[in-house]
């Protein structure tokens, strides 16, 4: 049994001083340890450190235990922890109170769906609005990040597989999901600036259980979702058995584990995103990101 990848850590990139790099966040939304600066053989990007984690892991951990390089959280700015991954999953119709709120029966298998990666975007940076969409949504979900390259695993050992977890906004435009493309959804979930993602990915043993897990986004201040991730249908594992019967997940890979009721298209009248709103989606033992919405 693989236990190299469960080991107490926030995991984030960070800008300081000019430059955007990989760093561990000490706590939540505290100081942030520059392990590179630290150990100069510990790559500058996150979806490298993963590519090689099960060997860099005690390298990082060294470093953080040196306590060396230490900046103020008041002084970096925490920024989308990690990007240019091979692949972003989503799994839809995944919390059962969601299917209860559009009268649908709760899927048997789960309904897999996927995003471009160029739609990855930094907490506080803006959800751009593009002139061909009209009906704009918001979903917040818990987002598995992979560890190490998985294929057809076993529901038994497919926590081996994760090196942990981030709140990620699946940001949607309805018109283009649901009315146009053909039915296909890519479309209308690839827009950039589609998936703000962060503020760190907190590793499977510093997590606790994934699965219970107070999850909620608010908008201008007001709350619109509020449940809990034990309301998932399929869990991380069983996710992660279905997933790689299909196809090869990378480390650095996204999957983006469905959305709780509440979003605005299924609200009478819909309730949909527009130019200044404010978007903050939130997960207990994670932490908040908030995005504005701006039109172009």
């Amino acid at each position: 049994h693989n236990q190299q990848l469960k080991i107490k850590m926030r995991l984030v990139q960070f800008e300081h001083a000019g430059s955007r790099r990989f760093g561990v966040e000490l706590s939540k939304g505290g100081d942030v340890c520059d392990v590179c600066a630290t150990d100069s053989a510990i790559p500058s990007t996150t979806v490298q450190v993963l590519a090689d984690w099960a060997a860099l892991r005690p390298k990082v951990e060294a470093a953080v235990a040196k306590g060396e390089n230490v900046i103020p959280a008041s002084d970096v700015k925490l920024v989308a922890p990690i990007n240019n991954c091979e692949k972003v999953i989503c799994i839809g119709m995944n919390y059962v109170d969601h299917c209860t709120e559009q009268d649908l029966p709760v899927p048997t298998e789960p309904l897999v769906f996927s995003k471009f990666p160029q739609t990855i975007t930094d907490p506080g940076c803006p959800i751009i609005k593009a002139p061909v969409v009209k009906k704009l949504d918001f979903e917040v979900e818990l987002a598995i990040v992979i560890g190490k390259k998985a294929s057809r695993v076993s529901k038994a050992n497919a926590m081996d597989y994760v090196a942990g977890y981030t709140v990620a906004h699946d940001v949607s435009a309805r018109d283009w999901q649901l009315e146009k493309n053909g039915g296909q959804w890519l479309i209308g979930k690839s827009f950039d600036t589609f998936a703000p993602i962060g503020p760190s990915i907190v590793t499977v043993d510093e997590i606790g259980n994934p699965h219970e897990l107070g999850i909620r986004c608010r908008l201008n201040g007001e709350t619109v979702q509020d449940s809990n991730t034990n309301q998932l249908v399929f869990k991380t594992e069983d996710i992660l058995e279905w997933v790689t019967q299909f196809m090869t997940l990378q480390p650095g890979d996204l999957i983006l584990t469905g959305t709780p009721p509440g979003v605005g298209c299924f609200r009478k009248p819909p309730l949909w995103l527009k130019a200044g709103d404010v978007v903050e989606c939130e997960i207990d033992g994670i932490g908040c990101i908030s995005n504005p919405i701006v039109e172009q």
